[in-house]
């Protein structure tokens, strides 16, 4: 077996890798924006890959893995499901593993507290491959933070050449993260990539979709040749702001977007249906009730007479994103608007609900990136390729 050199032409979907006392930890977000805020939950989805992969050119027939993921405990709630690693060879599905190895990170939802234990590294491996010259992509676990300790093939490795693909760069909440998603190819924004074909960056950060300035920046000063931004849950989840800092803001976070890409395609997508923020604001709490019995759910805090204040909900937001856009749009040609609930509406609900009353599922994951793909990439879509 060759030992390969952990290099970053071999790494996409980063924007930044840390050098560890391990190996190399991606990040989705750069240290100046990690830096500028303190937020737990904004540092644990950043260093989750969703979207980050291993990009190989080789005739190896075995690919070893060396990793050391940090599982998430809950206390109290249903234990979570080991990462998956998914294997792509040529673009198509090969093989899927997973470890029980790694940190533990104990969460106490209740107190906010969490306790770090160290665990060891583990190794993911897929034998059986081809004899051939392929591209061999390993997508890292969409849910899991993933340091990279060691790779080995039975074969030289280099890296996967320019396809000439386009780069599609994504900002979204924990749905474009891939919460409740079965892997990390099969989140929506990566069905939708595989089937648009283009290369994807997603910048989906669970829970912390808020439109911080420093978010903004990171899209603004990564290369893209599209750029789609999924706002409006978090700020109802969090309670953050009121309509009257929310429209500005939009305002101030496209202004941003665009100093770095005045002319690229940029997608502004409201959210899709969620009942339970439709006309009630958040914030968002765990349903202790369903905790108790074992089951993860979700239920809005706020009261819908409180709209009148200026409190959000899902209907307030895709309103004011339509109305932004729309004015914007009069001077930026490339920019557009999708509602959401195009990608995932009332009918979708009564036949794939989300499991949790905020997630879909897996099933509802395939619906929104093939619902995407179609409405966005394919046809008249604002990201088809007017060249092909």
């Amino acid at each position: 077996m060759h030992t390969i050199p952990l290099t970053a032409d071999l790494i996409c979907g980063a924007l930044e890798l840390e050098r560890t006392a391990h190996g190399l930890l991606p990040h989705r977000l750069p240290a100046r924006a990690r830096a500028q805020c303190a937020d737990p939950q904004l540092a644990l989805a950043e260093s989750q890959p969703s979207g980050v992969r291993l990009a190989l050119r080789t005739r190896a027939t075995t690919v070893e893995l060396d990793t050391l993921p940090t599982k998430r405990v809950y206390v109290g709630a249903p234990p979570r499901p080991d990462g998956v690693y998914d294997l792509l060879v040529d673009g198509h599905p090969a093989g899927s593993a997973s470890l029980t190895e790694g940190h533990t990170l104990t969460i106490d939802l209740g107190t906010g507290c969490a306790e770090h234990r160290p665990g060891p590294v583990g190794t993911v491996r897929f034998t059986g491959l081809a004899d051939t010259v392929k591209d061999v992509e390993i997508w890292l676990p969409h849910n899991e933070t993933t340091e990279l300790v060691a790779l080995r093939a039975d074969a030289p490795v280099e890296p996967v050449p320019d396809r000439g693909r386009r780069v599609w760069l994504h900002h979204g909440s924990s749905i474009s993260h891939g919460s409740d998603a079965a892997s990390p190819t099969t989140t929506w924004p990566a069905l939708a990539a595989s089937l648009g074909g283009v290369e994807l960056v997603n910048l989906g950060l669970g829970g912390s979709a808020l439109l911080d300035p420093f978010t903004a920046r990171a899209l603004r000063d990564t290369p893209a040749d599209l750029i789609s931004v999924k706002l409006g849950i978090n700020l109802v989840n969090t309670d953050l702001m009121r309509l009257r800092a929310f429209g500005p803001a939009v305002h101030g976070f496209l202004d941003t977007v665009r100093e770095g890409h005045p002319r690229t395609p940029l997608l502004v997508v409201s959210p899709v249906l969620c009942p339970l923020h439709e006309d009630t604001p958040g914030p968002t709490a765990m349903d202790v009730t369903a905790l108790g019995e074992g089951r993860l759910r979700y239920r809005a805090t706020g009261d819908p007479a409180e709209r009148a204040a200026g409190k959000l909900t899902l209907r307030v937001v895709r309103q004011e994103l339509a109305r932004i856009v729309r004015e914007r749009a009069a001077e930026d040609p490339a920019l557009y608007h999708l509602d959401g609930r195009e990608l995932y509406g009332e009918a979708d609900f009564a036949e794939l609900p989300l499991p949790d009353g905020l997630h879909p599922d897996a099933a509802g994951h395939r619906r929104i990136g093939e619902r995407f793909a179609e409405l966005v990439f394919a046809g008249d879509g604002p990201f088809a390729d007017r060249a092909a």
